[in-house]
């Protein structure tokens, strides 16, 4: 049945569709209600300096007992308080509390022959790194794409997660430097 483009009524003059017909209108607020707003405000940002405090100067904090204090409030997270790290310590083999003592961990980011193949596949996936990086540099960078692609498998471009202290800590440990950058947010 073909229908010619006569016959098929304009459905806006219709039922006098007009675009935005349905969104929210902005709400204006008083004088009040603004005073009110700034006041509930302050006390939140109370409530996140005194979270900032608990954070960043202790380690009550962490449920595995190896974690430290990091520079940021938000890298201050411990392997237990990120689901899917707690139930790869959950699953293990043994009773594990933190998961730097899970056998893949030690395997995949700490093992230094992985590592140096691992770098291999990132030099033709990424891009040569900076001839001036010391190993440990290297190392250190790979070993927490490892943990990342091991915990989350793919992320995909400009996704990071922000890894548990417990993690970095070991990873630094094992290939130190003079200097860390810390996490960073991507730069979109």
């Amino acid at each position: 049945m073909e229908t010619d483009d006569n016959e098929i009524p304009d459905v806006n003059n219709v039922f006098k569709i007009e675009p935005y017909q349905f969104e929210p209108l902005r709400a204006e607020k008083s004088c009040d209600d603004r005073q009110n707003s700034d006041s509930e405000d302050s006390d939140i940002d109370d409530e996140e300096a005194i979270q900032v405090e608990q954070r960043l100067h202790n380690t009550a904090w962490c449920e595995c007992g190896n974690c430290s204090s990091m520079t940021t409030m938000e890298e201050c997270v411990c392997c237990a308080e990120i689901d899917l790290v707690h139930y790869k310590t959950e699953t293990a083999d043994q009773e594990i509390h933190c998961i730097i003592e899970h056998e893949s961990f030690i395997a995949n980011c700490l093992n230094r022959h992985v590592l140096h193949v691992c770098m291999y596949e990132y030099l033709e996936n990424v891009g040569p790194f900076d001839d001036n990086d010391p190993i440990h540099e290297i190392y250190r960078h790979i070993a927490y794409r490892r943990f990342v692609r091991w915990i989350w498998h793919r992320l995909g471009r400009h996704n990071r997660k922000i890894l548990p202290s417990c993690v970095v800590q070991k990873i630094r440990e094992t290939f130190p430097s003079e200097q860390y950058c810390g996490f960073r947010y991507p730069r979109v």
